[in-house]
C-alpha cells in the first residue's frame, strides 16, 4: 500500500507540474500565433507544447529533490529560488541550443556549422524568446514551489480558497 500511495502522490506532482508548464508554453505559442498571423504564417506547435512541457515538469520535479547546498542552505529562500530559476533557464538554453544544432546540421555542414548559424540568424530570436519565457515559467515554479515548502501542499491550496484577509482602518496588509 505505501508504493501505490507514493506512485499516486507522485503522478499528482507531475500531473500538476505539468498542467502549470503547458500553461505558460499555451500562452508562449499564442503568442507566436498571434505575432505570426500579422503575416500570414501559421504556426502549430501545441503537441510539442504538451511533450515539452511533460519533460519540464520531470526534470524540475527530480531537481527539487537536489539540496541546494550549504551556501544557499543558510540564506533566505529568494537565494534558493535564484539560483535554481539561473541553473534551469540556463539547461534550457542549452537544450534549444542543441536542439536547434541538431535540426539544421545536414542544411549547414555539421552541427557546428549548424549551431553558429542558429546564432547569427533569427532562430537567435526565436531561442531568446522561449528562454524568457519559460525563465519566466521556472521562476514561477520555483517561488511557488518555495510556498508550498513553508506553507505544505494543503496550505496553500487552503490559501487559494479562503478571502483576502481584510485591512485594517485603510492600512496595506504587511
Amino acid at each position: 500500500m505505501v508504493v501505490s500511495a507514493k506512485i499516486r502522490r507522485e503522478v499528482t506532482e507531475l500531473t500538476l507540474a505539468w498542467i502549470y508548464f503547458v500553461a505558460w508554453f499555451g500562452f508562449l505559442i499564442l503568442l507566436k500565433q498571434l505575432t505570426l498571423a500579422e503575416y500570414q504564417v501559421e504556426f502549430q506547435g501545441y503537441s510539442i507544447a504538451l511533450v515539452g512541457a511533460l519533460i519540464l515538469a520531470k526534470v524540475v520535479l527530480i531537481l527539487e529533490h537536489v539540496p541546494p547546498g550549504k551556501w544557499a542552505g543558510s540564506r533566505p529562500a529568494w537565494v534558493d529560488v535564484a539560483a535554481r530559476t539561473i541553473l534551469y533557464a540556463g539547461g534550457v538554453v542549452v537544450v534549444l541550443i542543441l536542439e536547434k544544432g541538431l535540426e539544421g546540421r545536414r542544411d549547414h555542414g555539421g552541427f557546428g556549422a549548424s549551431v553558429r548559424f542558429v546564432m547569427q540568424h533569427s532562430d537567435a530570436h526565436h531561442i531568446r524568446v522561449n528562454a524568457l519565457c519559460v525563465t519566466s515559467a521556472l521562476l514561477g515554479y520555483n517561488m511557488l514551489s518555495v510556498v508550498r515548502q513553508h506553507l505544505g501542499a494543503r496550505g496553500v491550496a487552503r490559501m487559494f480558497r479562503v478571502p483576502l484577509p481584510k485591512a485594517r482602518h485603510g492600512e496595506p496588509q504587511t
